[in-house]
């Protein structure tokens, strides 16, 4: 009997701190190591090859990633992960696009190493004249009757998304590019999204809301570059 007990006691312990490290939330890592690990730029990568390879791409996005027409998203500051993913999708055919298809389909995964570690490691121009305060309390708090979540939920407070998840950085991008690719989302036109996520938020969302806070991404950042001054 006494045996039996303790080997009672012994399951109900291990059973007990197994829950235990179930629920335990993950740890939050300071701002400064998020904001360093959003971007993910693989230290391994030649960002000097990655320059050269990119020329491919500067016509429409600009040498430093800039791009240089509002229907073409800016690349720089973008995370690598997130720009990878988007190159084997229009590889595959998995996002649709003639233009971008024909441009990527002979770069190799060397090439995609590199050129998406050179555009992450650029940095973005940020437009200083667009603002929406709609789409500033839509990006951070969502809109609670239409049941559309906040987009910082996943992209973050300071639209820089998540490097290893390959989650977009939104800060600073093109509004018309940003617009297109919600109503994409929205009427399905664009469907490589990670368990059909954009497309279910899109689909809550009026124009007048997609347009909202697609301005405010293009000027997001624009406050913290003035008072920097």
């Amino acid at each position: 009997m006494t045996f039996l007990k303790l080997t009672l006691c012994i399951l109900i312990s291990i059973t007990a701190n197994s829950y235990a490290y179930a629920e335990t939330p993950p740890t939050v890592p300071p701002e400064s190591e998020a904001k360093a690990s959003s971007t993910h730029v693989n230290t391994q990568a030649d960002i000097t090859a990655g320059q050269a390879a990119s020329s491919i791409c500067q016509g429409c996005h600009g040498a430093d990633g800039n791009s240089y027409g509002p229907e073409w998203p800016n690349l720089a500051r973008q995370n690598a992960n997130y720009l990878a993913k988007q190159i084997h999708d229009f590889q595959s055919g998995a996002r649709q696009d003639p233009t971008m298809s024909s441009m990527v389909v002979g770069l190799k995964e060397t090439d995609i190493h590199n050129i998406t570690a050179f555009f992450a490691a650029q940095t973005v121009k940020v437009n200083k004249v667009t603002q929406s305060n709609v789409g500033k309390k839509i990006y951070r708090g969502g809109n609670r009757y239409s049941h559309v979540p906040a987009c910082a939920g996943c992209h973050g407070p300071n639209g820089a998304g998540n490097g290893p998840g390959a989650i977009p950085s939104l800060a600073g991008q093109k509004s018309a590019y940003v617009a297109k690719t919600l109503r994409d989302f929205k009427s399905s036109t664009r469907s490589n999204d990670r368990n059909q996520i954009m497309r279910d938020i899109a689909a809550k969302m009026s124009d007048p809301e997609i347009d909202a806070v697609a301005l405010f991404l293009e000027g997001m950042g624009a406050e913290q570059l003035a008072s920097a001054k």
